[in-house]
């Protein structure tokens, strides 16, 4: 059964994406899942990040569930419906106050491609497969969709996978500036829940006001809300986190964050 396994393992909440009969395809009901997935771990206070990976070693995404698409996706009102419940998706992990990553094993096309670009960082198993394959199917892929891509991607690279409908891999991908790092498949596990545990060490506030920081000045600047940013950073000069963690740097100790 189609399905969003959410949990959390110490600080890290998890969101796997299980479909794997279909490669981890995206239902409806899954990306309608997927916004209230993040905001039940951003509520969380134990949450220090979230991780979305697939089901299994085969796939991350390998897209949204295609069967469905003469059903959800035919005529105006279903098209707007289904469209709307894809960028909830899409926008879910931006949303997040927390770091969202993307753990990518095997197949990574289309909405998974799409997913992936709309988290915060991307780690990659070293054969993982890259896909954009909408000139295959006929489909026009939306504006803010599209600009997703180019604010990771950039132009060049945008308009190759686009044009070309070609899959690349993992290696390309981090020359691209959409994966940040990979490893084999026997290190990859080891290499992520390392990264993720330095990342859970670390201050939840001064990782809210980053990431805040970093969503407001990727948008043009006349939609960019700095006052939300510069409140996020001062709310960390005088946070109990703040003291404790310059105390601890003169003790020489680890710090230990409270997220207040």
């Amino acid at each position: 059964m189609p399905e969003l396994i959410v949990r959390r393992d110490g600080p890290i909440g998890r969101v796997i994406i299980s479909n794997p009969a279909k490669y981890n395809a995206m239902s409806t009901d899954m990306w309608a899942a997927l916004p209230k997935a993040l905001e039940q771990h951003d509520a969380d206070p134990e949450v220090r990040l979230v991780v979305i990976e697939g089901d299994g070693d085969k796939a991350f995404v390998s897209g949204a569930d295609i069967s469905q698409f003469e059903t959800e996706r035919s005529g105006e009102e279903r098209k707007d419906r289904y469209g709307d419940s894809v960028e909830a998706a899409y926008v879910a992990p931006t949303r997040c106050s927390k770091p969202v990553i993307a753990k990518i094993r095997g197949i990574c096309f289309g909405g998974g491609l799409g997913l992936a670009a709309a988290c915060d960082i991307r780690f990659a198993r070293d054969d993982a497969r890259f896909r954009m394959p909408a000139g295959r199917l006929g489909l026009g892929y939306n504006a803010i969709g599209v600009r997703r891509f180019l604010d990771v991607f950039g132009l060049q690279n945008t308009m190759d996978i686009f044009f070309s409908a070609r899959i690349f891999g993992a290696e390309e991908a981090v020359k691209m500036g959409f994966v940040s790092r990979t490893a084999p498949a026997e290190s990859f596990d080891q290499m992520v829940d390392e990264w993720c545990a330095n990342v859970a060490e670390n201050a939840p506030l001064t990782l809210r006001a980053l990431k805040k920081t970093v969503n407001q000045l990727i948008r043009d600047p006349g939609d960019r809300d700095m006052a939300a940013a510069e409140a996020a950073i001062a709310a960390c000069m005088v946070s109990e986190d703040y003291r404790e963690g310059t105390r601890a740097f003169m003790e020489k100790r680890k710090p230990e964050f409270k997220g207040a």
